[in-house]
């Protein structure tokens, strides 16, 4: 049976940073001199030191140089939108640049993209056919609004893909906005979940080629008692985000009757690299928690979330690609990803 590998990743970041400015801002949000002093507690405990987006902020941290945002006036859905339009395509050329799309786009066989932060019709997989000059018969699906566990997803569909056709090459983007998406706030656990998003893309390919990292399969999970702890709406000023405090508590319940489906029976000793989607520092103790992890086997997912934040679905690719550029042969792996639900995507891989 063909054996689908993801042999390359490429990502991309836009030129802003802006994590000083926002905390800078998201105090200017906050009324009450104690919550305030709280937040900036908080904040030093997130262990995020950069994030960066598409938006430049104010150097007196009043909102964005183009009055996108200011601490008085927020966009509504139809400008936030515009703007995703207009910002995409720049950051998924720099993600198809490195990934070598000059040169694979003739030969690619399906387009996969996947986002949760903005839509149009026809929209960036329609760009990138005529940037990277794909044929037209390539076969498009868009992944739509499954948060940040949509690059497992994506994979999991380009893997059913290349099995069903060995000749298959498959392009998985993940581009995320998460910065459009900033709301009106005052309370402390909604400007907390603000200070963990960024912008950020990521480039995929997959094919049969051994090369890479030789994908072995995939389990989801549900947990339906907790279906409200993390939501993702539609409203009239942007996409609203719910994301409790109790997640980690959840995870780390939940984790230990699912390791051994997500593992497929192995021992969780038997995984060399854990590639866990960093949404949060808290989210990171909780899997380490959970399923009895040592202390140096989340590094690479603290890592990206201190330099970048959370991306949403184009983060735990960031992790895939950092653990690729430095694996061994053999050694075996575990994807995991959290998104809306509360539902968990799971993918097992080995080091070709």
């Amino acid at each position: 049976m063909t054996q689908p590998h993801i042999n390359r990743i490429a990502t991309a970041l836009p030129q802003h940073e802006v994590h000083t400015a926002f905390r800078r801002f998201a105090g200017r949000q906050i009324v009450a001199p104690g919550l305030r002093d709280a937040f900036g507690r908080l904040a030093e405990r997130a262990q995020i030191e950069r994030r960066w987006s598409v938006l430049e902020p104010e150097a007196d941290a009043s909102g964005t140089t183009d009055g996108f945002y200011r601490t008085d006036r927020f966009p509504g859905t139809a400008a936030r939108m515009a703007r995703f339009e207009a910002e995409a395509p720049a950051l998924a050329e720099a993600a198809g640049l490195a990934l070598g799309l000059e040169r694979e786009g003739p030969g690619l066989t399906q387009l996969l993209l996947a986002t949760c932060t903005g839509f149009a019709a026809p929209g960036l997989d329609h760009w990138i056919i005529r940037r990277f000059g794909l044929p037209g018969s390539v076969e498009r699906s868009v992944i739509g609004f499954m948060g940040c566990q949509a690059a497992l997803n994506a994979l999991k569909l380009a893997h059913h893909i290349v099995r069903s056709d060995h000749r298959a090459r498959v392009l998985v983007l993940n581009l995320e906005l998460c910065s459009l998406h900033l709301q009106p706030a005052t309370g402390l656990e909604q400007l907390l979940c603000f200070l963990l998003f960024a912008d950020g893309c990521s480039a995929a390919l997959v094919s049969a080629e051994p090369t890479g990292l030789a994908i072995e399969g995939f389990h989801a999970a549900l947990v339906p008692e907790a279906a409200d702890q993390i939501t993702w709406r539609i409203g009239d000023a942007g996409f609203d985000m719910t994301l409790s405090g109790f997640v980690p508590l959840t995870l780390a319940r939940a984790l230990p009757g699912q390791a051994e489906a997500i593992l497929a029976g192995l021992p969780v000793e038997a995984i060399d690299l854990w590639a866990v989607h960093p949404g949060g520092r808290s989210v990171l103790d909780a899997v380490a928690r959970g399923l009895e992890l040592d202390g140096a086997a989340l590094d690479v997912s603290r890592a990206v979330l201190r330099e970048h934040g959370n991306m949403s679905s184009a983060t735990v690719m960031f992790v895939l690609a950092r653990m690729l550029a430095g694996a061994r042969r053999g050694q075996r792996g575990c994807a995991l990803a959290f998104g809306p639900g509360l539902s968990a995507e799971t993918m097992r891989f080995r080091v070709a």
